[in-house]
């Protein structure tokens, strides 16, 4: 009886929703009627009309939007606007090489400041400064973008997937590798060459292509290993970008062996000529380029001293320098001032169960050294 009346109850549910349907099922079928009569669609519309879209739309809107934000060409602008990954990616190769930057040259008298005039004025001259902040952005670019690219941060690229190793008999192309083909290219074409009488331009595009042909010297091919306990009778590999650390490392050494390339002056007029080739180095055969072919770094002027505040830089009065490392280098022969302090930092740090880090408090008197004004 229990199960008689627990199947009727169901039924009459089940009769509910029927009926409940029904009253329902003739306004459906006019409102779609209406909508179908209305939009009259055959099939063959685009996909905007649709509700759908208008997300789609609305992201787009505020990609270009972001694409309008950076302060780029023409070209740039349209290249940014193919792939909503692009602006991010390029916000963080930006961020990502002035910290580099800044870290490579945290002990020198030019500390890579490049807030307000001083980046501006830098980017008019060809120091060997400027040289390096035009290899470590394209490099940052280039190492950003295909990183973008193995993370499905980008639309139109994907994992590299093109081994070209040797002995690949027992390996097995796997793993999603930095994508440096796509990235190399689109940093070339983003950055262009421009006309190739423009002197200054043919510089800083070669070194635009040191900062990228030090990405692919970095590249690394990483494997795993696959097989019964640990035979490696098959191995994964993908190929992998060193740390942009490392990167900054390299072009920094190059930075400090950079070459300075002359022009040919007309003093009449005053405009530069073709350039003249480094000191130790002949000119390319046939009248070619006569910048060096090898991916080192090129300057056309001397580099201020950056000791006293002016257009470059706001000078050495008040940085903390080391006293046995670069005091005497930083501060110019001016000296330095010397202040005693006492700090508290966290010490004998122990991790505890579960899950926190319990720390002492340790107070120690430090010195502190700054340059004379």
């Amino acid at each position: 009886m229990a199960f008689l009346s627990e199947v009727r109850g169901h039924h009459s549910e089940l009769s509910w929703f029927l009926q409940r349907w029904a009253s329902l099922a003739l306004p459906l079928t006019l409102w779609a009627h209406s909508l179908l009569s209305v939009l009259r669609l055959t099939g063959s519309e685009p996909l905007t009309i649709l509700p759908l879209t208008l997300e789609t739309e609305a992201a787009a809107q505020a990609h270009y939007k972001a694409c309008d934000r950076l302060k780029l060409e023409r070209k740039q602008r349209r290249m940014c606007r193919r792939d909503p990954g692009v602006a991010e990616t390029l916000v963080e190769a930006v961020s990502m090489s002035a910290l580099e930057c800044q870290y490579q040259f945290r002990f020198e008298r030019w500390n890579c400041t490049l807030e307000g005039r001083y980046r501006a004025s830098l980017l008019k001259r060809g120091f060997k400064e400027t040289a390096f902040l035009y290899a470590i952005s394209s490099a940052g670019l280039t190492h950003a973008l295909a990183k973008a690219c193995s993370a499905g941060r980008m639309e139109r690229c994907t994992c590299d997937e093109a081994p070209d190793l040797e002995n690949r008999e027992a390996w097995q192309w796997g793993g999603c590798g930095d994508n440096l083909k796509y990235s190399s290219k689109f940093v070339k074409e983003f950055l262009g060459r421009r006309s190739s009488k423009d002197l200054r331009a043919r510089v800083d595009f070669h070194n635009n292509l040191v900062g990228v042909k030090v990405i692919k010297a970095g590249v690394e091919t990483t494997c795993k290993c696959h097989g019964v306990s640990g035979s490696c009778t098959v191995r994964t590999c993908w190929r992998q970008l060193a740390p942009f650390h490392e990167v900054g490392k390299h072009l920094k050494h190059k930075y400090e062996t950079a070459l300075k390339v002359g022009s040919t002056t007309n003093e009449a007029t005053g405009e530069a000529g073709a350039i003249s080739p480094p000191r130790g180095r002949a000119s390319g055969s046939g009248g070619g380029d006569p910048l060096p072919r090898t991916p080192e770094l090129v300057h056309l002027d001397d580099s201020p001293s950056f000791c006293l505040a002016g257009r470059f830089s706001p000078g050495t009065a008040g940085r903390r320098c080391h006293r046995e490392k670069n005091c005497e280098s930083i501060c110019c022969g001016r000296g330095h001032n010397t202040q005693s302090r006492v700090v508290t930092r966290p010490c004998q740090c122990q991790v505890r169960w579960c899950c926190y880090v319990e720390c002492r408090q340790c107070t120690q008197r430090e010195e502190v050294y700054t340059c004379k004004g």
